[in-house]
């Protein structure tokens, strides 16, 4: 007889793209800040830079686009105006119903960004996702930002569970990178429209659909 699975202590959770439907809106707050600057991307710049650190992006919009404007204030204009359009976020279809089968369960979870902590903040807020006592990691907190592990350690380490006992769910490779390299369980659940997303070997990947249900379904199995 084949010995029942190890059974998961804790789900570490992307934000952005995630939990929350939130990548669009990042685009068009820097789409705004570039319009400014009469600056123009270049065909899949945004695709390119899923699951990426805003210094990240600003290193590719300085080589490839031109951007003059210095990373700080780069960062405080585009966060601004991501900030100003939160009305237009939405929770990922299926984050909820995995939401559910963990305090169903009874097991915790944290929210791990590469976003700043005031928009990580302003956007769990703005959809109701901030609990009293939860765990948040975003990128302000660790020296290194996603694919390094270091947010997914520092979220083990805050809910004081192994790393060995978390499952990281992450709809991007540079998120998925990070989970494998915390030595994590990690299941890659791209949003439906980006079949173009290549997860790192190791990850276990689910088909995106509209409903989300797989998600769901397979935390139920491993808690």
């Amino acid at each position: 007889m084949n010995p029942a699975p190890k059974k998961i202590r804790a789900v570490l959770f992307d934000m952005d793209g995630t939990l929350v439907d939130s990548e669009a809106t990042h685009f068009r707050a820097m789409q705004d800040l570039l319009d400014e600057q009469e600056l123009t991307l270049p065909p899949g710049f945004d695709e390119a830079c899923t699951g990426m650190t805003i210094g990240a992006v600003h290193e590719r919009l300085v080589d490839q686009c031109g951007m003059t404007m210095e990373l700080p204030v780069f960062v405080e204009r585009k966060n601004g105006r991501f900030i100003a359009r939160l009305a237009e976020l939405r929770r990922r279809h299926g984050a909820s119903e995995a939401l559910a089968v963990l305090a169903k369960a009874g097991v915790p979870h944290a929210i791990v960004s590469n976003s700043e902590r005031p928009v990580m903040d302003a956007s769990l807020a703005a959809l109701g996702l901030i609990e009293p006592g939860g765990v948040t990691v975003s990128r302000n907190e660790v020296e290194h930002g996603k694919p390094a592990p270091d947010p997914y350690l520092r979220a083990a380490a805050l809910l004081g569970v192994a790393p060995g006992d978390c499952a990281v769910v992450e709809d991007s490779a540079p998120g998925a990178a990070a989970g494998l390299a915390a030595g994590m369980l990690t299941i890659g659940w791209p949003e439906p429209h980006r079949d173009d997303i290549v997860f790192p070997p190791g990850a276990q990947v689910l088909a995106a659909t509209e409903q989300g249900g797989e998600l769901a379904e397979l935390l139920r199995s491993l808690v």
